[in-house]
């Protein structure tokens, strides 16, 4: 990584993602992908390893950092944090008094991105097609999925801990949404919200096991299939709207609870205002949010992006 506004840009984009991270059915993983630092991310976690381990236990610092690219994930860390502390309340208040606009504004960001990246790609290879139609079919099979009702003991919560922070780092799959289908939504955030330190402790744990395992396959399959899993992701993106489309029934844990998409029509019968104008607004405002990024982006990343 190269410089103070290197950090800085890493550090927003941490925000992002920590903010993204608050709203069940937007990843922090999409914000990483479409803003350009998710092969420095997968990387970067899959450097924790065993050259990682020997350089901590012979106190070569210096090595350790540069081979885990720490000064990346420092800047990172901090931005993630930082949306914590200030943007995720910002975000959870809009979602509670503006869900339509919110969702709204997602959408077309997400939209923005799979247009940006499947631009270039043919789709007249048929390993190309087939891989955009599975990540696609995924991510829908993860939206239509009905929730369970798991039990909250610690070894089920150490599980849904490596499976929420797995889905984080996947584009268009949300780990807080993994968390409401199983059920497992209001234990983690009552957990957060009461400071019980054994559930939280037992989730992260499962989270770091998770998360490290996974990078490292990612890290290998983006090695030698990148286009191929690029185009994967780009499904799991496109698949992803049906996730984020605003006007549906409401988000819960029940597991009798209705769910789908709705037209705007039909949303309106049901619940209220559709709020049409504004949401559409919305969408268009988080497309040209998303185009301006990447084409700022292309002007000062340079070769290699942010690392």
């Amino acid at each position: 990584m190269r410089g103070v506004g290197s950090h800085l840009r890493v550090a927003l984009k941490g925000m992002a993602m920590g903010a993204a991270d608050v709203v069940p059915g937007v990843s922090g993983g999409t914000i990483a992908f479409i803003s350009g630092i998710y092969p420095t991310l997968i990387n970067s976690l899959s450097a924790f390893d065993g050259t990682a381990l020997r350089l901590l236990l012979g106190g070569r610092w210096v090595a350790l950092a540069a081979h885990i690219n720490l000064s990346f994930l420092l800047a990172l860390a901090a931005g993630i944090a930082t949306s914590a502390v200030t943007l995720a309340g910002l975000v959870s208040h809009l979602l509670a008094t503006q869900p339509l606009p919110v969702w709204g504004f997602f959408f077309g960001l997400i939209a923005g991105s799979v247009l940006f990246l499947l631009r270039g790609q043919s789709l007249r290879n048929p390993g190309n097609a087939a891989a955009l139609a599975v990540g696609c079919t995924i991510a829908v099979a993860v939206g239509m999925a009905p929730p369970l009702a798991l039990v909250a003991s610690l070894p089920v919560l150490f599980g849904a801990g490596a499976l929420a922070l797995c889905a984080m780092i996947l584009p268009g799959i949300s780990g807080s949404f993994i968390l409401l289908l199983l059920g497992l939504y209001p234990t983690v955030v009552g957990a957060v919200a009461e400071r019980d330190l054994v559930v939280l402790a037992v989730f992260f744990a499962g989270g770091a096991v998770g998360l490290l395992s996974f990078s490292r396959l990612l890290h290998y399959l983006m090695a030698r299939y990148q286009s191929r899993i690029l185009l994967l992701m780009s499904g799991f993106l496109l698949g992803s709207l049906t996730i984020v489309w605003p006007w549906r029934h409401p988000l819960s844990e029940g597991v009798d609870a209705p769910r789908g998409n709705l037209t705007p029509d039909s949303f309106g019968q049901l619940y209220g205002d559709p709020q049409l104008v504004l949401t559409a607004l919305a969408m268009a405002v988080g497309l040209a949010t998303l185009l301006a990024v990447e084409l700022y982006g292309q002007r000062i990343a340079g070769p290699g992006g942010d690392r």
